[in-house]
């Protein structure tokens, strides 16, 4: 029985490079055999790589659309399999099987540092935080000072972890490589950053008393933030390199702030442009007026012409919210609904009734 790749990624045949990625990604976390010890993830494993390596490949997910998985036996490396011995993207070494393609932000994430082809040290963790802002403040912007605490480079040793005037060693664990080598399932070699030097391949002789050879201190900071005008509900800005410190030596992490626009009575943002309702006397829509509309700049009169109908829309140019990545702002729309009374007077049924016969 053949194997259908699209429903082992679980996604559909339409998807494209970067959702099969993503797919591949997900599930490979999920089923790695030493995230959760199940045996039963090995094989699991291997069919997602299997999948990937074909929908992951251009000519090969062509041929796989067009023939099958039967595409396999049509011709290619090692005389039937295009992928070569063993399975799907591995192939045979020595009696082991190396990863053929960069899984390192998958395998980095269980052994404790970037992987594939290269070690890096890792970065310090990224900080998100929330702030809330009016819909007049995401108009026009504004700024906020975030009070947050986070890890801050040590300012003794600058981050260095060492203590002052004191050298570094080469690494035992990495031999001076800042990166390991770790075997999975017995089969598969994939390299990481070195847990013990974190990929710099040297270690502290002698730590900073203050941070203890960690590069960073827990610290308060007051970080200014400059909300742009026209931000929009659930948008977020990021602060380069404002987050957590990496610690000696490393690079810091970013500083995401998730910005929140407070719902306003009377106000519906859709994209650019801001919708108001109002509801006006059918008198005034038989025979015009004025009104009092409430923008964000302030209120403005409104005239009403004479015979308007309910659901009629009016445009107040340029009374919306400013362009995020353009000139300009958006419009106000001032929707009126004719409010039809349900109770009427004597006088009120008897003027009606008179004017109803005009109309005939």
């Amino acid at each position: 029985m053949s194997t259908d790749y699209y429903k082992t990624l679980g996604v559909d045949k339409t998807a494209s490079e970067a959702d099969i990625k993503t797919a591949f990604r997900k599930l490979a976390h999920q089923h790695h055999p030493d995230k959760n010890g199940n045996a039963g993830n090995a094989d699991k494993f291997k069919e997602i790589n299997e999948a990937y390596q074909t929908l992951g490949n251009k000519d090969k997910r062509a041929q796989y659309d067009q023939f099958g998985s039967a595409y396999q036996n049509m011709g290619g490396a090692g005389g039937g399999n295009p992928f070569g011995q063993g399975f799907g993207g591995f192939s045979q070494a020595g009696g082991q099987q190396n990863v053929d393609f960069d899984l390192g932000d998958i395998f980095g994430s269980f052994f404790g540092g970037g992987g594939g082809r290269g070690a890096r040290a890792p970065r310090g963790q990224d900080v998100q935080v929330d702030i809330d802002i009016s819909l007049k403040e995401a108009v026009f912007g504004t700024s906020q000072v975030l009070s947050l605490r986070k890890q801050n480079s040590c300012e003794p040793c600058k981050g260095t972890g060492a203590d002052k005037g004191t050298a570094f060693e080469t690494c035992d664990t990495c031999k001076g490589q800042g990166r390991v080598t770790t075997t999975i399932l017995g089969q598969f070699q994939t390299q990481t950053a070195c847990p013990d030097c974190r990929g710099k391949g040297q270690q502290i002789k002698t730590k900073c008393g203050e941070c203890r050879g960690a590069g960073y201190v827990d610290e308060n900071a007051d970080i200014k933030v400059e909300i742009p005008a026209g931000i929009d509900d659930n948008q977020a800005i990021r602060l380069a390199s404002q987050g957590n410190s990496g610690g000696a030596g490393s690079q810091a992490g970013d500083l995401y702030v998730n910005v929140r626009v407070r719902p306003e009575t009377g106000f519906e943002r859709q994209g650019d442009d801001l919708i108001t309702k109002y509801k006006i006397p059918f008198t005034m829509a038989a025979l015009g007026g004025d009104i009092q509309v409430k923008t964000i700049d302030g209120e403005v009169k409104l005239k009403i012409p004479t015979g308007t109908e309910s659901g009629k829309k009016f445009i107040l140019k340029n009374k919306g919210v400013t362009r995020l990545r353009a000139n300009g702002r958006g419009n106000q729309v001032v929707q009126v609904t004719v409010n039809v009374p349900t109770k009427l007077s004597r006088k009120q049924k008897k003027l009606l009734e008179e004017l109803n016969q005009e109309f005939e």
